[in-house]
This record gives C-alpha cells, structure tokens and sequence, in this order.
C-alpha cells in the first residue's frame, strides 16, 4: 500500500466529514434557534453542503484511490487502514450511483419538510403533511432503485442505517419478540400490584428540571466542555466530532420524567461520540458502528442505568429538594412509578417493555409506505389500527399518533428499526458488563458510572467501525444477538415489582 495514496485518502476522508460537520450544524441550528421564516434560504443551503459532500464522495479522483488501496494488502496488515478502506469504498459505491441533482433535492425537500412536520404535529393535523411525505417516499424510492436491492427496496434503505441487515432477518427477530413480549406486558397488567402514575403528574417548573437533567448528564460521564444541551421539539444528539456534541432535550411541568430520562437518553448518544477515539476523527475508525449500536448506548443510559433502584438510592434526595411537590412521595413509590409498563400513545416516553411494539409498527409501515402498497392518505387509520392491535390503545389525534415523530420529515425510511435492534444489543451489552464487573450496582449507589463508562469505550467506542453491528455483539459478548438477553432483563426487573 503506497503511504502517500492513504495519505491523501485519509485527507479526502475528513474533508467529506468536515463538509458534512457544516451541514450538521445547519441541521442543529434549524431544529434549535433558527427562525421559521429561514426554513426557505436554509433549504437552499443544505442543498449546496449535499452536493458538496457528493462531489467530494463520488470524484473519479476519489474512486481511484479506493480502487488502488483496495487492490493493496492494507486488509491483511493494519486493521485501521483497513476498516477505513473497506467502509469508505461501501459508501463510495452506494453515492456513486445516485446522481447530484438527486442528492440536492432530497436535502432540499427535507428541509422544508421539516417545518411542515412542525406546523401540522401542532395543529394534529397529518392533511398539511401528507404531501411531503409523498414526495419523501417518492424520492427515497428513486434511491432505492438506483442503489440495488434484491428481495424488497426497503431493504436498501434500511443499509444506510444498519449496514448489512435485512427486512426478513429483522422481522424474525421481531416476530420471536412480540410472541413472548405480548403476553408479558399483559401479564403485567394483570398483576396484584400496580404503580401509581399520577404522582409523576405533579408541577415541576422548567427551570429545576432543566438544572437537573444537566446534573445528570454530567454526574454519568457526558463532557460539557466537549458539549452542550438545548430545547428542540423532538430530542435528538449531533455532533461533528468527540469535542463538539449538541444535545436537545424537552420539558413538560406537568410531566418532568420526559426531559429528565430523554436527557439521560441523549447523553448516552453523546458519550458515544465523546468516547469515539479521537485519533481518528473524520474517518470510518472514528464514526459509530451502526445506529442500532448507537441506540444501545442510550437506550442503556436511560433505561439499565436512569431507571434503576441503586441509580435512584443515591439521586432521590437530589430530586425531592429540586422538586418540592415530590417531597411527600416515597422512593419504592417513584421507583415504581417511573417503571410503570402501561401502554401508550408516544414512542420516546414509552416504557421499557411497550416501546419495541412502537417500532414493530413503525417497521411495519414504513414497509408498506416504500411498497407502496399503504396510500399516504391511509396512514392516520392504518397507525391507529396498529396501535389497537399491538398496545391496546387508539391515539385520540395525529399530534400523538402519526405525527409525533419526526423522522419522515427527515426522509429517514428505514432508521426505526434500529431502535429495536438497540433494545436488544443493549441488554446483551449490559449483561456481558455485570459479568464484567459484579459490583455495577453498588458503583452506581455510590453515584460513580465511571466503570461502566470506561468498560463501555474500552469495549464498544474505541473500535469505532472496525467491525459490523452483528461482529461486535459476538465479540464484545461471545454470542450472537438474540432476544433472549432482553427478556430476561425485563422479567429479572419487572416481575419482582409487580409481585408475579
């Protein structure tokens, strides 16, 4: 392998990623503080930074280096140089084929498409919608068939997000899921003892839980000297590297578990970026596996770690004296309360057990949606019947049913998956990390989640791509995924605290 070669590969690498970093902070400013009225010119920009980063993805000059190092023995003697070979010739491959024009207008139209999401979640009203979701699918269609793909077109997709994975393959997983998750959840529903949902109710103002949520973040390991948080009106994590990482969060006084475990949700996504090695930063050595991976961590931090009793021993006293109106109410009380499994309307607030159905719906949909055998019309009716069947329940509007997500603005057909695939490599992460370190539980008593953040880099972070979603569960945890590590998760947790 000619070192000057990967040289300038490496170079050509960053500034894709640097492109890229602008049009991530474009993105962020959109979703945080740009105003409304920019929606239009911010369109036209995002547009240039896509075409942009295509040229720079799909020069011949670009191709030809791949082509060179590819035919080298860099595979065979330096896993780094390999893994960044291997991952930017499967880009290049896959842009490649999508023209410019293509790539420019899909940017343009998610753009806007963005605050009409924005406009019609606020008025429940999926009509002002429904005719960029057609032009999203229609487009997204287009990609599918220029990149390939054998037995369904959401399967290509789906690879921009889980590389490798397939709609059947997941669909068994899903499939093996819910035939056991099902009858759990109710189960539960049927249980001698209940929580009571309603203390979690009570007013607490913004300001005491936004103070919180940052204590929170900073107390299990996210930088901010490296990062920061803000409101946006769906939660999400950006970044252009591991010393620049953005989260959003938000806040309801009537409710304030929403911006204190999507903050913890958030902060795992971002301590993901942070522990990515910086050595690497602008190659694939320095990008997350996979957004499946990606979900795990914070699925993990939200949920194994923010929902649990030692995390709670020791932070209860902190939130009583932030928040005043929960100074009456027990710790076994909240504790219960937090971990109530009640089927529900919104996917992000959804308990640990209900939330996988929400993606088998979504999955579902969106199936169909790319099929085109699901009419955009048909979407409210169609959710709602999923919802029927899979929870029991029936959104009472669009705001709380078809439209609380904000992924189809963004044209991201195929991203929900990945969510479900995180609950699953989560629970196989986090066992593989008790066996690792026995006392994890008392570590977090004491308010120390050092350990666990260490084993987390050491084990997941620092091998950046180095090995594919399905490689790194094995290797990480010496089996292949399964369902099984999160099933036992859930009755070791639930069964006990509600008394079957």
């Amino acid at each position: 392998m000619s070192s000057s070669t990967y040289s300038q590969f490496v170079n050509h690498v960053r500034d894709i990623h640097r492109a890229q970093a602008i049009e991530s902070v474009l993105e962020w400013d959109q979703e945080t503080c740009m105003p409304r009225r920019g929606a239009a010119e911010r369109a036209e920009q995002l547009a240039l930074i896509a075409g942009i980063v295509h040229d720079r993805r799909t020069s011949d000059e670009f191709g030809g280096m791949i082509q060179r190092l590819a035919g080298s023995d860099a595979a065979g003697q330096d896993h780094v140089a390999a893994t960044n070979i291997r991952e930017m010739k499967r880009q290049y491959e896959r842009a490649v084929r999508i023209p410019r024009q293509l790539v420019q207008e899909l940017a343009r139209t998610v753009a806007l498409a963005k605050g009409a999401w924005v406009e019609a979640k606020r008025d429940s009203d999926f009509a002002k919608f429904a005719p960029h979701v057609e032009r999203l699918l229609d487009l997204k269609r287009q990609v599918a068939d220029l990149v390939g793909w054998g037995e369904e077109r959401y399967d290509a997709l789906m690879d921009e997000y889980e590389p490798g994975a397939t709609s059947a393959a997941i669909q068994r997983v899903f499939d093996q899921l819910r035939a056991e998750l099902v009858p759990f959840i109710q189960s539960l529903g049927r249980a001698p003892r209940q929580p009571d949902r309603s203390l979690l109710a009570r007013h607490c103002p913004q300001a005491a839980q936004a103070e919180l949520s940052r204590r929170f973040a900073a107390a299990i390991g996210f930088n901010f000297d490296a990062g920061r948080i803000d409101v946006s009106a769906h939660p999400f994590c950006s970044g252009t590297s591991p010393h620049d990482v953005r989260l959003t969060t938000r806040y309801r006084e009537d409710y304030f578990p929403s911006a204190l475990f999507g903050t913890l949700h958030e902060a795992g996504h971002g301590m993901y970026e942070q522990g990515l090695d910086p050595a690497h930063v602008g190659t694939p050595m320095g990008w997350a596996v996979s957004l499946g991976i990606h979900e795990s961590q914070s699925l993990m931090w939200e949920n194994m770690v923010g929902r649990s009793r030692p995390f709670w021993e020791h932070f209860y006293p902190d939130l009583q004296t932030a928040f005043p109106a929960m100074k009456d109410v027990p710790l076994d009380a909240f504790y219960f309360a937090v971990n109530a499994v009640t089927p529900s309307f919104i996917r992000v607030e959804a308990d640990e057990a209900t939330y996988n159905l929400h993606i088998v719906l979504r999955f579902g949909l969106e199936r169909q949606m790319i099929a085109g055998t699901l009419a955009v019309r048909d979407i409210p009716d169609a959710w709602n019947a999923g919802m029927r069947d899979l929870l029991g329940v029936t959104p009472t509007s669009d705001a709380v049913g078809c439209l609380q997500d904000i992924h189809w603005s963004q044209g991201t057909f195929g991203y929900f998956p990945t969510y479900a695939l995180g609950k699953l490599y989560a629970a196989q992460f986090f066992a593989a990390a008790r066996r690792a370190m026995p006392d994890l539980d008392g570590t977090f008593r004491r308010g120390d989640f050092g350990p666990l953040l260490d084993w987390l880099r050491s084990n997941i972070h620092r091998h950046g791509q180095r090995y594919r979603a399905h490689e790194l569960v094995k290797v990480v945890t010496g089996a292949e995924l399964s369902h099984r590590p999160f099933m036992d998760y859930l009755a070791g947790k639930f069964r006990p605290l509600y008394g079957i």
